[in-house]
């Protein structure tokens, strides 16, 4: 499943899906380890994109920090640069700060601190809108910044604007692979060498799984899935931890 096969398919998936229970061990609370590795500073510029040092971003980027387990900041992090470099090479113009609020907010609704009930995206886009709301953000980027978020797992996404589908694509770039056709080998390995995957496929893939034990509504999907897998002997959607499996990154 390349890149694009992804960002379609992700919205039925959800990204949440089985796991092997054997890699690691099934307390929730380990999901919030690997911590050791964060840093109180980040690159002025990584593969030519520029880090983000406004004031509400800096402030953003201390949230996702200590919300989340390092690999999952990093991840955010590369999400960001990885939606940049994919957005720079198909000569979008988009809102740098904005998209970088989303990015580095983006899965914050699977972390201890934001998860609950509902679909893990929209958990995520309503903590971020606070936070954002709470320190005086625009009004019209916050609701860029919400759909960004909201919308990083479903296909969706990819018809908006670039700040909210730039979310997607760079989020799907670090699950399943780069398209090489728009991200250059040695821009992957700058931005993997800036922020570090550790482990970022099982970790991930664990993180999930423990979600939804907690909080089953958390596996948000659409209802014709629910029918195709109920009606539909034959129907054998793709799954994601397949993508992420076989995603070319080397950990």
């Amino acid at each position: 499943m390349n890149r694009r096969e992804f960002v379609v398919e992700i919205g039925a998936l959800g990204l949440v899906a089985s796991i092997d229970q054997n890699a690691f061990a099934s307390d929730p609370k380990s999901r919030s380890f690997v911590r050791e590795q964060k840093s109180s500073s980040v690159p002025k510029t990584v593969a030519g994109v520029r880090l983000i040092d406004s004031d509400i971003a800096r402030k953003a980027t201390e949230l996702s920090r200590a919300s989340s387990p390092a690999y999952l900041f990093n991840h955010a992090m590369r999400t960001f640069l990885f939606g940049s470099l994919v957005g720079k090479a198909s000569s979008q113009r988009f809102d740098e700060e904005a998209l970088y609020l989303a990015c580095v907010l983006h899965d914050i609704g699977l972390t201890d601190r934001y998860v609950g009930d509902h679909p893990f995206e929209i958990q995520g886009a309503e903590a971020a809108a606070k936070f954002l709301t709470e320190n005086g953000y625009d009004k019209q980027k916050t609701t860029a910044v919400w759909d960004g978020i909201a919308m990083h797992p479903l296909a969706i996404g990819q018809y908006k604007q670039p700040e909210i589908a730039l979310v997607g694509a760079g989020a799907g770039a670090d699950v399943v692979g780069p398209d090489f056709d728009q991200i250059q080998k040695e821009d992957v390995d700058a931005v993997v060498a800036a922020f570090p995957r550790l482990q970022f496929k099982q970790q991930f893939v664990k993180t999930c799984a423990d979600v939804v034990r907690l909080h089953p509504r958390a596996a948000g999907r659409t209802f014709m899935r629910d029918i195709a897998e109920r009606h539909l002997p034959d129907y054998h959607p793709n799954n994601i931890c397949d993508a992420i499996e076989k995603s070319p990154f080397l950990e």
